[in-house]
C-alpha cells in the first residue's frame, strides 16, 4: 500500500468509499492520471475495484483483474469472487486458508482486511479477529469494532473506538465506529452496516443524538448515501421517531431501491408505524429475491421454519 506521506492525494477516494458513496469514490478513481509511484496507483485501484464490489458489480472485478494484477488487486479480486460464485465458495475460503497458513508479509494489510471481511460473511467471527490481529491500519480497528458489535461485545468494540482515537479521532473511520457504537445497544452489525431491530422504545439519550450527528456532518460534508442514511434512521428508531426514519428511508430508497439494510430497516418502520402487514411483507419479498444470502434473510427463514415445526407440532398434539 502507499506510504503514509502520499495517502493525502487519495483522501477523497477513500472518503467516497468508507462513506458507501462508490459511485463517486470511481468517478474520481477514474479522473486521476497522474500520481506520486506506484503504490499510489494501486492503492487507487484498489477503492476503485472495492468500490464495484460495493455496488454488486462483481463481473467487473472478475472479468478486469487477473493472475498477473498485483497482489493487492488479487486480494480484491477473492472476496469478489467468493460474493459472486456461492457454489465455489469452499473453493474460495481454501484458497484463502492456504494463503493465510502459507504466511502473510507485514505490509499485506489488504488480504488480512479481505480475509476478514470473508469470514465476516461467514460468520467466523474469532477467525476473523485472527486475520485482523495482524493489522495495525485504522480501517483494520474498523473491522474489529463491526466483528465485536457482530459478537454483542460492546465492550471491546468501545475499547478498539478509543484506540482509534487516540490515533486519529477525526477520521472518517474512527467517527464512523463511534457512531456504531452509540447505536450498538439496539443494533446489530450485518456486514458492516447497521441493522436496527427495534420492537420496543429504547431511550439512548445523547448517544443517539452524537450518533445521528456524526452522520448528519458526514453526509453535509460529502453526499448522502445510503449507508449514512441508514445510519440515521437508526438514530431516529431508536429514539422513536418513525415518522422521521422513514422519511429518511424513502430518500435512501430513493437513490438504491435495493439496498437491503434500507429494505430492513423499512420493515421496522412499517410494523411500528402500524402500517399493512402487506407493506412489510412486500419489503421481506424484495430481500428474499434479491438477498437469499443475508443475515437477515437467514435468520428470517430460520425464524419461519422453527414456526411451522411449532404449528405442526400443536396440530399433532390435538
Amino acid at each position: 500500500m502507499a506510504n503514509k506521506d502520499d495517502v493525502d492525494v487519495l483522501f477523497g477516494i477513500r472518503s467516497a468509499f468508507y462513506t458507501g458513496n462508490y459511485q463517486s469514490c470511481i468517478t474520481e478513481a477514474q479522473k486521476i492520471k497522474k500520481l506520486p509511484n506506484a503504490a499510489v496507483a494501486v492503492e487507487k485501484d484498489v477503492f476503485m475495484y472495492r468500490a464495484y464490489v460495493g455496488q454488486r458489480k462483481y463481473t467487473v472485478v472478475l472479468d478486469e483483474l487477473n493472475p498477473g494484477s498485483p497482489p493487492e488487486l488479487q486480494a480484491v479480486r477473492l472476496l469478489a469472487d467468493y460474493l459472486y460464485n456461492k457454489q465455489k465458495r469452499d473453493s474460495v475460503l481454501q484458497s484463502l486458508e492456504t494463503k493465510l497458513t502459507s504466511g502473510i508479509d507485514s505490509n499485506d494489510d489488504l488480504l488480512l482486511l479481505m480475509a476478514a471481511s470473508v469470514y465476516h460473511h461467514e460468520q467466523k467471527y474469532d477467525t476473523a479477529l485472527r486475520c485482523l490481529n495482524q493489522s495495525d491500519s485504522l480501517e483494520g480497528a474498523a473491522m474489529r469494532v463491526q466483528i465485536y458489535l457482530s459478537m454483542s461485545r460492546v465492550d471491546l468494540a468501545r475499547k478498539e473506538v478509543r484506540l482509534m482515537q487516540s490515533k486519529d479521532d477525526d477520521a472518517t473511520l474512527t467517527q464512523l465506529s463511534l457512531a456504531w457504537v452509540n447505536l450498538a445497544v439496539v443494533c446489530f452489525m450485518y456486514s458492516g452496516i447497521a441493522v436496527t431491530h427495534i420492537y420496543t422504545r429504547t431511550q439512548g439519550g445523547e448517544k443517539y443524538q452524537e450518533a445521528f450527528y456524526i452522520f448528519q456532518e458526514m453526509a453535509d460534508k460529502t453526499s448522502s448515501t445510503p449507508l449514512l442514511l441508514n445510519g440515521q434512521a437508526a438514530c431516529l428508531i431508536s429514539q422513536g421517531k418513525y415518522e422521521d426514519a422513514e422519511m429518511v428511508l424513502q430518500e435512501a430508497l430513493e437513490k438504491d431501491s435495493s439496498y437491503p439494510e434500507t429494505l430492513i430497516n423499512l420493515i421496522v418502520v412499517s410494523q411500528h408505524l402500524g402500517k399493512p402487514t402487506e407493506v412489510s411483507n412486500r419489503y421481506v419479498s424484495q430481500l428474499r429475491d434479491a438477498y437469499q444470502d443475508h443475515p437477515f434473510v437467514r435468520d428470517y427463514q430460520q425464524k419461519e421454519k422453527e414456526f411451522q415445526q411449532l404449528t405442526e407440532q400443536h396440530r399433532n398434539v390435538q
